[in-house]
């Protein structure tokens, strides 16, 4: 009440914001019409104007009024289109850093040129993400007209282009592209042995189209870079021909809202019994119980045409939001091979984890973010609170006139589907346009049928199909036209009403579903009612949906019996509506909090990552990195001697064997002085003379391989090193994210028990680090320059795959001078076999 009541006095925080950006608007309107009055060419020259005053300190907030003045008559005079007063707004949101929610057909991708233009003056890239290739090509190419007219240089990332083609990309004022594609950018350039190789700059100021798609809809799904793994794939179509003899609710339960599936006690000692082991839970069957739970979970809550689709005898998984395929992307933690061994296609190995990061964490990496999208405000807490984005409303340039009806809810699917099929059929014959939205393949498929049995010709738009999508959803517009889509969010293509649609009452949207998030909804909702079209849009649901079944199919079954419902009719009241809006937002708190949660766990995963790749780049820009190498050396020299001898003892008290066989294993042998000569030491003279030899051996090995080599083996060895032994870190702490929630029981904070853990991981990393890399470095016989380069070459050649993976720990690789067999003794000097060392 008195919330409401300070809202009339003062406004909403959305009002505030717009009051506070009309002076601006109206001085943009105030340069038009000197802008107007000049030549091409003196427009043009306004840019390096512009350059010249930004290098010179001034603020691009005092340049705004004029940049984006000077971008809307480019606008104007290349593509014949001057952005609207609105969306000038939308551009000034986008340059303060915020998220612009605009309605469907409110021209996003023109409200993105003003920013753009006035951000890209500094020189330091401006980056345009969209949700796929497609429309990064069009909208670079298409936007790219007013760039290029203005002077400035445009480039675009997509699948397929070498690293030569991206670089140029990257350099351009203004780059185009996929949120995957810059974020596997990211991850590949910290992976390069040579400065000149990474393709990215830092990362600036960054327009997030459909941002809630990206930043939220993929936010749990990371980006990983893999390579494969030596492991069995035989265990998975061994686990999976167990799984049909399994039964519902007698070996295993599922709950659906959390998407997990849990063996029972018949269910265990079925599985022994089939599997033919006598305990699953023997530490030595860990593995084996492992595949059997992944082989469930693919099974029981994974539908082919939902989840995922087979392909060429591929499992390509479907995006749930988008309705897309995709590609390359495969399941983690062996879940992708447990849907490959069920489906009967080739099962692939497993692969090991070389480098990954989540949108979110690689998104809050850039100066500035902003974004923009149809549908963001029921998300904006969200935003704030991870992004500290703020959600701004844009005003409509004309006012909406939709009409939204309230939801249909029937008893059964069945006769859900027959409803819609009727309200189709007679729109139809009025020649009004139809755009049905599915939440799957596999139910568009199905009202497809059911469309032909009566006669009513459509198309049918989903991830089988998706190469046609721009056409179809270009004329879903027409007269008569129906079309049936999956998930209808991010396809950025606007759908313009064909001659005569208007007075017919314009397209109409049916929703066969309701989905987890509102936002969904409304993006379906949006593709009607463009600028000030007519339309009007109406769900149909039923007790057996998803949603309903869930979360509130009791109360309104109850409601349906009370009253006395007949098969066929639906309730429609304003109340459902509300009870199911309800329902869904309680799913988004759901959903927002796992969201929040992962990504706690994964800040202290990025704090590491951050480190590594800091290193990493400081070991690529050093050129000799001979200091470090010592650095590190003396760490380790001084650690050997704290833990084997003692200030307040005798020599012939100290571990002697200890130092010894700790001194030769890193630096080799000779370099500890007899116990004749330790006799009268101090921990600190017998420091001090260890450290001299040390020094001496380093330097007489780069007289031996000469300084060119040296510091070429250095940065070889000290990046392998890195490289393989992040790889282990990132397996090590999937396994620790696996566990720690068992830690609750013990009445420990999960969270606070994974800090401690990773920080322990990761200084025994680092360590390692160090061990490794100067036993490599006192060690290594080299023949030849070459094969330096040869070792850098194998290691940058390694194949990869993109998408969640998982596997064992990669072997290091340490090249030697001559041939060594398995079994022969290990050049490093450690004492162990060949095969049990380095060649591993």
């Amino acid at each position: 009440m008195i919330g409401a009541l300070l809202k009339k006095v003062f406004g909403t925080q959305n009002e505030r914001n717009l009051k506070r950006i009309a002076p601006l608007v109206d001085a943009v309107t105030q340069w038009e019409p000197s802008l107007r009055k000049l030549s091409d060419q003196a427009l043009q020259a306004k840019t390096v104007e512009f350059r010249e005053r930004v290098a010179r300190g001034e603020p691009s907030d005092d340049l705004l009024p004029e940049a984006f003045a000077v971008a809307r008559e480019a606008a104007t005079r290349t593509l014949g289109m001057r952005p609207f007063d609105v969306q000038i707004i939308g551009g000034i949101v986008l340059h303060q850093g915020k998220i612009a929610e605009m309605k469907t057909g409110e021209g996003k991708t023109l409200v993105a040129v003003m920013p753009v233009y006035l951000n890209a003056l500094t020189g330091r890239g401006v980056h345009v993400v969209t949700v796929n290739d497609y429309l990064a090509k069009r909208d670079s190419e298409w936007m790219g007209t007013v760039y290029k007219f203005l002077g400035l240089s445009v480039g675009c990332i997509v699948h397929g282009l070498d690293d030569r083609e991206r670089k140029a990309a990257y350099n351009c004022d203004v780059t185009y592209g996929t949120n995957n594609e810059f974020g596997f950018d990211y991850l590949r350039d910290n992976m390069k042995f040579r400065l000149e190789d990474m393709v990215q700059r830092e990362l600036h100021y960054a327009i997030v189209d459909e941002v809630d798609s990206i930043l939220i809809d993929e936010a749990r799904t990371p980006l990983i870079i893999s390579g494969p793994a030596e492991k069995s794939t035989q265990l998975y179509v061994r686990v999976n021909r167990i799984i049909p003899h399994l039964k519902p609710e007698v070996h295993y339960t599922k709950d659906e809202k959390s998407r997990t599936v849990t063996l029972t006690e018949e269910g265990v000692a079925a599985a022994e019994s089939l599997l033919g082991v006598e305990n699953l839970y023997d530490p030595r069957n860990m593995d084996l119980l492992h595949h059997v739970q992944q082989a469930l979970r693919a099974h029981t809550l994974f539908q082919k045409d939902v989840d995922y689709i087979v392909k060429d005898g591929k499992v390509i998984i479907v995006d749930e939001f988008t309705g897309r395929l995709m590609p390359g992307r495969r399941y983690s933690d062996g879940l992708h091979q447990a849907l490959e061994a069920k489906e009967g296609v080739r099962v692939e190995n497993e692969n090991q984890t070389l480098a990954s990061i989540t949108f979110q964490n690689y998104f809050r990496m850039y100066k500035k973010l902003a974004g923009m999208t149809g549908t963001a405000d029921t998300e904006a807490e969200e935003f704030a609170k991870i992004y500290n984005l703020e959600v701004v409303v844009i005003p409509t340039h004309k006012p909406m006139i939709r009409t939204d009806h309230p939801d249909c809810i029937y008893r059964t699917e069945r006769e859900k589907f027959q409803a819609v099929v009727q309200e189709i059929k007679e729109l139809h014959a009025q020649g009004r346009p139809v755009l049905v939205g599915t939440v799957s393949i596999d139910k568009s498929e199905r009202l497809s049928r059911m469309l032909k049995r009566e006669g009513i010709p459509h198309q049918v738009l989903n991830a089988k199909h998706h190469e046609k999508e721009a056409e179809i959803v270009a004329k879903a517009g027409q007269k008569g036209a129906v079309t049936i889509s999956t998930n209808m969010a991010g396809r950025g293509t606007d759908i313009v009403l064909g001659p005569g649609v208007a007075e017919l009452g314009g397209l109409h949207i049916l929703g066969t579903e309701r989905h987890e998030a509102r936002r969904i909804d409304n993006q379906l909702r949006g593709r009607a009612g463009r600028q000030g079209d007519p339309g009007s849009s109406r769900f149909y649901l039923s007790l057996e949906d998803d949603l309903m079944r869930i979360f509130a199919a009791d109360r309104i079954s109850g409601l349906m019996h009370r009253i006395g419902m007949e098969e066929g009719e639906p309730i429609e009241h304003r109340l459902v509506t509300r009870a199911i809006e309800n329902a869904q937002k309680r799913v988004e708190a759901h959903n927002f909090s796992i969201r929040k949660h992962l990504l706690e766990y994964d800040d202290v995963m990025n704090q590491q990552r951050e480190v590594i790749y800091r290193q990493r780049r400081e070991a690529l820009k050093g050129g000799n990195l001979k200091p470090t190498i010592m650095d590190m050396a003396e760490d380790l020299l001084l650690d050997i001697i704290e833990s084997t001898t003692d200030e307040k003892s005798y020599a012939e008290d100290w571990n002697v064997e200890g130092l010894r066989t700790e001194v030769q294993r890193l630096f080799g042998p000779g370099l500890v002085p007899s116990d004749a000569e330790m006799a009268d030491m101090t921990p600190q003279d017998l420091k001090e003379l260890l450290w001299q030899r040390v020094q001496e051996k380093y330097d007489a090995r780069e007289r031996e391989f000469g300084e060119t080599l040296m510091r070429d083996l250095e940065n070889y060895v000290l990046l392998q090193t890195l490289d393989s032994l992040w790889k282990d870190h990132l397996l090590n702490m999937d396994h620790l994210k696996e566990g720690i929630g068992l830690r609750g029981y013990a009445q420990q904070d999960p969270l606070v028990a994974y800090k401690r853990e990773a920080h322990a991981l990761f200084d025994d990393m680092i360590h390692r680090l160090k061990e490794e890399t100067v036993r490599i470095l006192f060690h290594v016989q080299i023949r030849q320059e070459e094969e330096v380069q040869q070792l850098r070459q194998q290691h940058e050649n390694q194949p990869m795959y993109y998408g969640p993976a998982d596997g064992p720990r990669a072997p290091q690789t340490v090249k030697k001078g001559k041939k060594v067999g398995r079994n022969d003794p290990c050049p490093c000097g450690s004492g162990k076999k060949y095969k049990k060392c380095c060649g591993k």
